[in-house]
């Protein structure tokens, strides 16, 4: 009895001990490391690497074409889009990230743009459940996709400002300058080397440049959040306040899993049906209050009302719904 009594103080110790290690890491302070002030506005001139960017600055909405996976020759098939950037699906999708790399040196030996870029805009999403601890324990995934050379991230069922404060704090390196809200970034020395090249700037330069934008106005990275389930709904005002967040969308398929049932038991409006409706709207208005970007699939018959909604992203890049939306705003800038 003695014995067992001993051990259980032991394992009791050892919790509190981790879980105060964990407490001080959260809690870890960036002013400690001397970190510089966040600039005030852009220092750099002429194009951002990130199309998408140059389009948000001039108030326009952006059309985005979506690939399951893909290597080499998919990146130099997709160089020639007319989409403003590309979702490279990972999260259903196979989880590869050497074909991710080949994927953007097809996109890089393609290039340039019709633009003027070195590539279009590349933003993966990967295989991990929204929560704070999936988050922790994945951030891997996230400095993976990074070095790659990509230009942003979206996490899926994006469930608690924690798991979105996470993400970006993986995604930042540790001499960013400092945000309050944020600890220290943790992203490693040797990330920016096959990712400099494919963005076509020195690895100085890239580590400068890749930070969340718009908190860093030279940043160059992008970071949204899928808000897909009710969990996710309940915290989505705060979750989408996190710094470093810059667009979120309302995610219509996973949603009718958990308000709708599955698909063929049920007959009516689907998207248009109230408690999904409902979802849509709070989310839209949860990112107009935070003054970030909201993204909705659109097609030919709905691209303006759409856009007229306040819709920033859409799906379609290389669509008649998209030419139809670019025309709508008066997109001047080729793509």
């Amino acid at each position: 009895m003695r014995a067992k009594l001993t051990w259980l103080v032991i394992l009791g110790v050892a919790a509190l001990l981790t879980a105060t290690s964990v407490r001080a890491q959260q809690a870890a302070a960036p002013e400690a490391a001397g970190l510089p002030d966040m600039p005030k506005q852009a220092t750099r001139t002429g194009k951002h690497v990130n199309r998408v960017i140059d389009m948000w600055l001039k108030n326009q909405p952006v059309y985005y074409a979506q690939i399951s996976g893909g290597g080499y020759e998919d990146g130099k098939r997709l160089a020639a889009t007319k989409a403003d950037y590309i979702t490279y699906e990972m999260e259903h999708g196979p989880l590869d990230f050497k074909e991710l790399r080949e994927f953007m040196r097809g996109l890089v030996e393609a290039g340039p743009t019709r633009t003027g870029h070195k590539t279009p805009p590349v933003i993966v999403t990967l295989p991990i459940a929204g929560t704070t601890d999936a988050v922790r324990a994945n951030t891997w995934m996230i400095q993976q996709a990074l070095a790659a050379g990509v230009h942003g991230i979206l996490l899926c069922n994006a469930e608690s400002p924690e798991a979105a404060r996470l993400m970006i704090e993986a995604s930042r390196y540790p001499f960013a300058p400092r945000v309050e809200g944020l600890a220290q970034g943790t992203r490693g020395n040797g990330s920016q080397a096959y990712a400099s090249r494919m963005w076509g700037v020195t690895a100085d330069e890239y580590m400068r440049i890749a930070d969340p934008w718009p908190l860093n106005p030279d940043g160059e990275l992008l970071f949204g959040l899928k808000i897909e389930n009710p969990r996710a709904d309940a915290n989505v005002e705060s979750s989408v306040r996190v710094p470093g967040i810059a667009f979120a969308e309302w995610g219509p398929g996973d949603h009718g899993f958990f308000l709708l049932g599955r698909p063929g038991t049920y007959q009516g409006p689907g998207e248009a049906a109230p408690a999904m409706a409902a979802v849509r709207r709070r989310v839209l208005n949860a990112t107009k209050a935070a003054g970030i970007k909201f993204l909705n699939a659109c097609n030919e018959n709905t691209v303006i009302d759409q856009l007229k909604d306040g819709v920033m992203i859409c799906t379609g890049g290389d669509s008649p719904a998209a030419d139809k939306g670019r025309a709508f705003t008066k997109r001047t800038d080729p793509w």
